[in-house]
């Protein structure tokens, strides 16, 4: 129960009339975008992601919820023929870009009423996924399942890859230790700190987290008590899954397994549970006194 209610607690949202009639929109119909990216790290393999999870039947299940689904299709993006390197961060201008129309494409899609499912991709499309959502929700809480905080900045990346500085680049208390990249220009840090909470960690910072040793005594299985504790709220607008990569897959069961777990994690945060999904009634029904007196017999 601390994990829920301390899931509860970053998911608050100061709800107007207009508000909770934009978030009952969103609950009834989905939105996926995918975004077959890579260049935010030297490892191929996850601009394949996209279609892995859609083959595996990511559109089937989400059809069997209540609720409109609406495939937009992948993001078609266009690499700059020369990206130097620039204070030790590989590809800045591609991955600016490309998070440059990611977010265009979010905001769109939330803006529209739609919880947005973006399919990577590696972690550096978050940059993009979530500003973009950030347009529309102002007020938004964060929650990041990873092992790793991305927190690294341009002058502290050991390895100046963007995928692991995805969030730093989100947080206002970072905002004059981020340089002016090449690409960024359009960025603007717009979360606070107070409203990220970390779950997976194997490194920690000073900010709200679980680590796996939490996960592993709270009892939460594959992440899906997270996603189905997610959907409870009725304040999900947007998700991103990305990182999967089916090069690295042991074998072709391995492959399946790990695009099966990946549809399981979106349905769940999109109302799936384990038991099953039933409709939901919010009223029953009055009877005639006669059916009362037989229901009293």
């Amino acid at each position: 129960m601390a994990l829920r209610r301390s899931l509860l607690c970053l998911l608050r949202a100061q709800l107007n009339s207009s508000g909770q009639q934009q978030q009952q929109r969103r609950a009834q119909s989905v939105a996926v975008v995918g975004a077959p990216f890579s260049k935010g790290q030297k490892r191929r393999g996850v601009e394949h992601g996209p279609k892995f999870i859609r083959d595996a039947g990511l559109l089937e299940r989400l059809s069997l919820l209540d609720c409109p689904v609406h495939d937009l299709g992948d993001l078609k993006f266009h690499h700059p023929e020369k990206d130097d390197t620039f204070m030790q961060v590989h590809n800045p201008r591609t991955v600016g870009r490309a998070n440059q129309l990611l977010a265009s494409t979010v905001s769109s899609a939330v803006g529209a009423g739609h919880t947005c499912v973006m399919l990577g991709g590696d972690h550096s499309l978050a940059i993009g996924s979530v500003e973009g959502h950030s347009r529309q929700c102002p007020d938004l809480g964060l929650i990041w399942v990873d092992a790793h905080t991305d927190v690294n900045t341009p002058l502290t990346s050991p390895s100046g890859n963007l995928h692991g500085q995805s969030v730093a680049f989100m947080l206002k208390e970072l905002q004059d230790k981020i340089p002016d990249l090449p690409g960024f220009s359009w960025m603007k840090p717009f979360l606070s700190s107070r409203d990220l909470v970390y779950i997976g960690l194997r490194d920690t910072l000073g900010i709200q987290y679980f680590s796996m040793r939490d996960i592993d005594r709270l009892g939460i299985q594959r992440g899906i008590y997270i996603t189905e504790e997610i959907h409870n709220t009725g304040l999900l607008s947007a998700m991103d899954l990305v990182e999967v990569n089916p090069i690295l897959g042991a074998s072709r069961a391995a492959m399946e397994a790990t695009a099966s777990l990946a549809v399981d994690v979106i349905a769940s945060s999109l109302g799936q549970t384990r038991e099953g999904s039933h409709v939901r009634v919010d009223e029953i029904p009055s009877v005639g006194g006669e059916d009362t007196e037989q229901l009293r017999l």
